[in-house]
């Protein structure tokens, strides 16, 4: 008979069993049930709910439940349709009857929402450690191309040079919002729920900010209602991982696009690409292509969830039990990415020569030639005009503004001098930008000293949050 079987009448047919049943995913919450028992009844013993012996005897089962289950010993039943009621069961038939005092003041109901708070705050950890991990990457990739020049692109169109260590930099600072928005879920993560029961309390008197205070939450979710209700938290991680995967998209776009045969800026190593079955000559940078995949379905888990909870009235809903798998998969999924992300960035191979002679064969220093006549005394917009023309005449000659002779451009404007040519290399050009944030070359070393220090506050955040936990 079912744990909770005593007002049926006859068992639940076996495909009811096969369908509510959730053992098969939910028992990778297997360690955080058995840690938030503990706690449990650590918190009934002090309060006199049970006694020191009942306490001490129900500790040492779970103990040894957890070991068998993590040694594979444990037969997991897909009667007892969760990690929950599995575990119960496991620590009734390991120290007998005295096991089915472990769910006093308690129901399921506060027990899932627990354990997934506790999965999720370590998940929080190991992430915000895997973006930290690639930030570091992408700074060591600016640092050993300070002086690179990469054209930069609007509309996919050549638009102004930048040093490719102040592109790499932007995806450090889109991740680093991602790293904070991580830390500040974190807020909303570590509430502990338990002591909220099916949904208005308990009867007995339970000590709810003991157990907090065991398991590191910061305090208790105060309404029991929403206690066991709630999963904005689980939507609110969907979404930053949503847009980190939103972030690692982009840049998977341009690793495949810098890697083609027409763009030629960069080789990915080896062993971060893939062969061709039938053309032998091909690499093909599937790891890229697959994470910007994959950013779908971590799309997908987020819709999902939410269309779950949108139509639920308060408290628990069988419905609910969906919160999980898109949450784990997720979970998995970008793990996943991010481990194999920096070490692609790590090894990935810059072609300087090809980035300089892009932007030395290009358009890119118009803008340039513009501000050159501004600085002259010209109106902007008829500078604009003047380069516009010079833009065509080259065009239609075949060539570029920096092989153009002195007095073939001065034909354009007379106030155009000899040194209009310092104004247009690509170097000049890059380190005109010298702006809070922008691409000269002191301004991009700026912005590694500021990175680096942020990183430095994620890697004590992080310590933090471990030493709050363990």
């Amino acid at each position: 008979m079912k744990l909770w079987g005593g007002r049926f009448t006859k068992p639940t047919n076996q495909l009811v069993d096969e369908y509510t049943a959730s053992i098969h995913f939910d028992k990778k919450l297997a360690t955080y049930d058995i840690k938030g028992s503990l706690a449990h009844v650590a918190m009934l013993e002090k309060c006199a709910i049970l006694s020191e012996g009942d306490a001490k005897e129900i500790t040492a089962g779970l103990k040894i439940v957890l070991e068998k289950i993590n040694n594979g010993e444990a037969v997991l039943s897909e009667e007892q349709e969760d990690i929950h009621m599995n575990v119960e069961k496991l620590l009734i038939d390991e120290i007998g009857p005295v096991g089915g005092k472990l769910h006093t003041g308690r129901s399921r109901n506060d027990q899932v929402a627990l354990d997934m708070r506790l999965y999720l705050r370590d998940a929080l950890m190991d992430i915000s450690q895997l973006v930290a991990n690639l930030q570091g990457a992408l700074l060591e990739q600016a640092k050993k191309n300070i002086d690179t020049v990469l054209p930069g692109y609007t509309h996919l169109q050549r638009a102004q040079p930048v040093l490719f260590s102040h592109h790499m930099l932007a995806y450090v600072f889109m991740l680093q919002r991602d790293v904070e928005r991580l830390g500040d879920s974190w807020k909303r993560v570590n509430k502990s729920p338990l002591g909220a029961g099916a949904l208005a309390g308990t009867t007995f008197g339970i000590d709810r900010e003991f157990v907090a205070d065991q398991l590191g939450f910061d305090g208790i979710c105060e309404n029991s209602l929403d206690a066991v209700s709630d999963r904005d938290f689980v939507v609110e991680f969907l979404g930053n991982a949503a847009l980190i995967s939103t972030h690692l998209s982009r840049l998977c776009e341009e690793l495949v696009q810098w890697s083609s045969a027409e763009f030629n800026f960069i080789e990915l190593d080896d062993a971060f690409c893939t062969g061709s079955s039938m053309m032998p000559q091909k690499k093909n940078p599937d790891v890229a292509e697959l994470v910007r995949g994959k950013t779908g379905r971590i799309y997908g888990n987020l819709i999902g969830m939410l269309t779950t909870l949108k139509g639920l009235p308060l408290a628990y809903n069988k419905d609910m039990q969906e919160d999980k798998e898109g949450m784990f998969d997720t979970v998995e999924t970008l793990k996943g990415a991010l481990a194999l992300f920096a070490p692609m960035m790590e090894t990935m191979h810059v072609k300087k020569e090809n980035m300089y002679e892009a932007v030395r064969n290009d358009f890119s220093n118009a803008t340039d030639l513009a501000d050159y006549l501004v600085g002259k005394g010209m109106a902007f917009r008829e500078s604009h005009a003047v380069v516009g023309e010079i833009v065509l005449h080259c065009i239609q000659h075949n060539k570029y503004l920096l092989d153009m002779k002195l007095e073939e451009i001065i034909g354009f404007s007379s106030i155009i001098e000899e040194d209009v040519f310092d104004f247009l290399t690509p170097e000049a050009v890059v380190n005109a930008r010298n702006v809070a944030g922008g691409t000269a070359k002191n301004r991009v070393e700026e912005q590694i000293s500021k990175a680096e220090k942020n990183l430095k506050e994620t890697e004590n955040r992080l310590a933090e949050w471990a030493e709050q936990i363990n």
